[in-house]
């Protein structure tokens, strides 16, 4: 039997959505192990004087884990 959970993070960057969630995964593979998908569940932009300043992500993070 497998069992796994899932664990939601946020991940910014100043860069693209492409990148937030590349750093976001990228820092979740340090501390969860095992991760075998992720969800984009919610995307966002911040906005200063009409410009675009950074992006974020919200994604859910799937790993299994190992008894």
């Amino acid at each position: 039997m497998t069992v796994a959970k899932v664990s939601e993070i946020s991940a910014t960057s100043d860069k693209s959505f492409d990148d937030a969630m590349r750093q976001g995964l990228a820092r979740a593979n340090k501390t969860l192990k095992n991760i075998t998908g992720a969800w984009i569940a919610d995307q966002e932009v911040m906005v200063d004087k009409g410009k675009i300043t950074g992006y974020r992500v919200r994604m859910r993070i799937t790993f299994v884990l190992v008894g």
